[in-house]
């Protein structure tokens, strides 16, 4: 272990570091997610998903022979009582890169001029602008906290509300390749994500959204947690679903 994480306190979570570490190094192999000389747009929405990420990144530019630059962006979506500010502080006392953007998104998304589903709108509003900032900012990827039990939901997501089979995935090139998407934790359970947040003291930043918690993904991800208290293997089973597609058995 590099002497950044020992600094940091890793050792107060050792198991839950070296299974995040293992588990970030294969989703990079699998992928080739970063190479050398990339310049990295990490999406910093203030969670535990979106730290624990930057963390990982930059520990392991202390001890991987591919070298690559790190530019955090929050997108602010405009709400009175925004963690923005909150954000930056932490970012800056990690001596991490940030630029926080400022929009009305979040307010537009919840106004009566909205049609569509508040989270929906919200979220492709904050994924183009995010997407305009990384190429200003000189980016060809951009980094974000999805993780194992994200890319489970939103397949059923997917097939409970747009009746598609389909889910984010690991590594995605947009506008002919310019820009493609990673998703370094894809391999990464969450309950192991929110075990190393807690022991490395990673702020606990409250989502200022009015649609927090009664979104239709909470839905899904209780669902979900009751399948999973019945049989801890349905976990395992339905990610490696997504890889295992028997196309001969679907409806035509």
């Amino acid at each position: 272990m590099s002497r950044f994480a020992r600094v940091h306190g890793v050792k107060r979570a050792t198991g839950a570091y070296k299974v995040l570490n293992r588990q970030v190094g294969k989703a990079q192999e699998a992928y080739s997610m970063i190479q050398e000389g990339d310049r990295v747009a990490v999406g910093i929405s203030g969670g535990k998903d979106s730290f624990t990420l930057m963390w990982i990144l930059r520990e392991r530019l202390s001890r991987i022979p591919v070298k690559y630059h790190l530019e955090g962006i929050h997108i602010d979506p405009g709400f009175d009582d925004s963690s923005a500010d909150e954000i930056a502080q932490y970012c800056e006392s990690m001596n991490y890169r940030l630029r926080v953007e400022k929009t009305d998104f979040g307010i537009r998304a919840h106004s009566d001029e909205n049609r569509e589903n508040p989270c929906f709108l919200c979220s492709r509003l904050r994924r183009q602008r995010l997407f305009e900032l990384a190429q200003e900012m000189g980016c060809t990827k951009i980094a974000l906290g999805h993780h194992k039990d994200d890319l489970i939901e939103t397949l059923f997501m997917n097939m409970c509300y747009t009746g598609e089979i389909a889910t984010m995935k690991p590594y995605q090139e947009f506008f002919g390749g310019e820009i493609t998407v990673i998703r370094p934790l894809a391999y990464t359970d969450e309950k192991n994500i929110a075990y190393f947040a807690r022991a490395m003291n990673m702020p606990e930043i409250e989502n200022a959204c009015p649609t927090s918690g009664a979104s239709k993904r909470e839905e899904i991800k209780q669902l979900l947690e009751g399948l999973y208290k019945q049989n801890p293997k349905i976990r395992g089973n339905l990610f490696r679903s997504m890889s295992r597609v028997k196309t001969d058995y679907l409806l035509k």
